[in-house]
């Protein structure tokens, strides 16, 4: 767990340096619009609309964005479906990659991921070569500043969390799945807002990465992230504080 938390903020960190808002609403009204167009509009009945759209305000997305692409979802209509599809790999040091992807165009996905990997040092895998190394859970990061630790820790074991992973500066609730929208719900009604709520495929085991390595498992982290198709993406990776101060 330590790798993945610490992976998560450097992403945070990563991410508020970049800005690169155009292109996460991009990718946010897409899954938006798919997931209305799977289960409905109404945030009560669909949860995985409910969290993208909670996703979608955390990423200050205005309101009237957020409406149009569950309608344009709800709608349907040709030229509008996404479809789903998980590639899987490695990268550099070995490390196992899970891609999660949306797109209209299958080929020019596969062709885009594909060429991410080589260019970094890592190529793409078989359905199923590294999947068995991830386990889907819920994961809710809270910034250590202002927050009593101790009372975030026992609200969540009391709501149904399975672990509370403490760092520097975070505090990340873990939860089963089908457990993560109660016990976020729980945790919001006791006042403690996290900065980030998801759904994330948790790596059994990390690969220390340093030097050369760790620099192209951050370029293909960074080339991944500036594709359309790319909604997600999950590494098994682990880079020192050390490590980090040279490339963040």
């Amino acid at each position: 767990m330590s790798g993945h938390s610490k992976w998560s903020t450097i992403k945070r960190k990563k991410g508020a340096a970049d800005a690169k808002r155009g292109k996460i609403f991009t990718k946010l009204i897409r899954e938006i619009a798919t997931a209305a167009r799977l289960a409905g509009g109404d945030l009560d009945s669909n949860p995985r609309l409910r969290l993208v759209v909670d996703k979608a305000k955390a990423a200050n997305m205005p309101k009237d964005n957020i409406q149009r692409a569950i309608q344009k979802g709800v709608g349907g209509g040709e030229g509008e479906a996404y479809e789903e599809m998980v590639y899987e790999g490695y990268g550099p040091g070995g490390t196992a990659i899970l891609i999660e992807t949306l797109s209209d165009n299958k080929n020019r996905t596969v062709s885009d991921v594909r060429h991410a990997l080589t260019k970094n040092g890592g190529n793409l895998g078989s359905t199923g070569c590294v999947a068995y190394l991830f386990e889907k859970q819920g994961l809710i990061l809270f910034s250590a500043e202002g927050i009593d630790s101790e009372s975030l820790m026992e609200a969540a074991i009391d709501a149904g969390a399975e672990d509370v992973v403490e760092s520097e500066d975070t505090l990340e609730v873990v939860t089963s799945a089908p457990d993560f929208p109660a016990v976020k719900e729980a945790l919001e009604a006791a006042e403690f807002v996290p900065v980030e709520a998801s759904i994330s495929m948790i790596p059994s085991t990390t690969v220390a990465l340093a030097g050369a390595e760790a620099e192209r498992m951050l370029r293909l982290s960074d080339s991944l992230e500036d594709l359309d198709d790319v909604q997600n993406f999950y590494a098994n990776f682990d880079i020192s504080e050390e490590e980090m101060a040279k490339f963040v």
